[in-house]
């Protein structure tokens, strides 16, 4: 434990390393980027999902699948 004390120690005790003066702008500038970025991809998405959606209602009203197809075959005439 000793050994792990003073090495933590020397760690607190020296200088914090430098960081470039132009670090921060970087850093923004990529943030601000990669937040554009993820907008613009949740926005295409709720795109494509207001598209689908309209393109199931307008199938959905022309082909209506609640509906019964007429049957093809008729059915025997007997009693005549």
């Amino acid at each position: 434990m000793g050994r792990r004390e003073d090495a933590v120690r020397r760690i607190l005790e020296d200088a914090p390393p430098s960081v470039p003066p132009n670090l921060h702008a970087d850093v923004v500038r990529r943030g601000s980027r990669m937040l554009r970025r993820q907008k613009a991809a949740r926005r295409l998405l709720w795109l494509l999902l207001f598209a689908a959606a309209v393109a199931f209602v307008v199938w959905a009203s022309m082909a209506r699948p609640w509906v019964e197809p007429p049957s093809e075959v008729t059915p025997p005439l007997t009693g005549w």
